[in-house]
């Protein structure tokens, strides 16, 4: 197998990516202001623009299902089980001491099967329950006639989702470090370029 210098992320995926932790973030500060941890905003202000971010982040994520179930990337999030003991000593141990990359990512598959998982998790379950409650809370009056839940649950369930994506965001950002170099990770969202091992054809016709 060669390794070279390749194109692997296309313009959508830098975009939905950068787009995305943008809007985390400041949903993230915003949402601490809403609960009244800090006060650079009023309740209003910080109610009403974590309102537009989450109906941002929504609209994002759509767009971004759509982009991958019509180019097959889903299947980059499919879950295995082949290293994932190797992976987890890796990250656990051997990143300490030097050791070798148990995982070479390729043209084909990006994600190694720790970050599979990972992100399937935040594909599947956190951000939905995230953002199902936000919606059941933005339009309580309707939910409540159809569904008797204290709103007090609604945001008790929404804040926990909240914590666990902002877990999940700073263990995505510490990964992004454990690359070959610092920064090497971060370039290649940047610039899409990333040195790779090249299987046949495939993944190099990416744009």
């Amino acid at each position: 197998m060669t390794k070279k210098n390749v194109k692997i992320y296309t313009r959508f995926e830098r975009l939905w990516h950068w787009s995305q932790a943008i809007l985390i973030i400041a949903l993230g500060f915003t949402g601490f202001c809403v609960h009244g941890t800090y006060r650079l905003q009023t309740f209003e202000e910080a109610y009403l623009l974590h309102r537009l971010l989450g109906w941002a982040l929504v609209i994002l994520f759509v767009f971004a299902v759509f982009w991958h179930l019509t180019t097959g990337q889903w299947k980059q999030y499919l879950p295995s089980r082949q290293k994932i003991s190797k992976q987890l000593r890796y990250y656990t141990v051997g990143i300490f001491r030097g050791d070798p990359h148990p995982y070479e990512k390729t043209t084909r598959i990006k994600l190694n099967p720790l970050q599979r998982i990972t992100y399937l998790g935040f594909l599947v379950l956190i951000f939905p329950v995230m953002a199902t409650t936000g919606l059941m809370m933005i339009f309580y009056d309707q939910v409540r006639l159809a569904i008797p839940i204290p709103l007090e649950w609604l945001a008790f369930i929404h804040t926990v989702a909240a914590f666990l994506l902002v877990t999940f965001f700073i263990i995505h950002v510490y990964m992004t470090t454990t690359g070959h170099t610092l920064f090497e990770n971060i370039k290649a969202m940047i610039t899409g370029y990333e040195e790779v091992v090249v299987e046949g054809d495939g993944g190099t016709s990416l744009v």
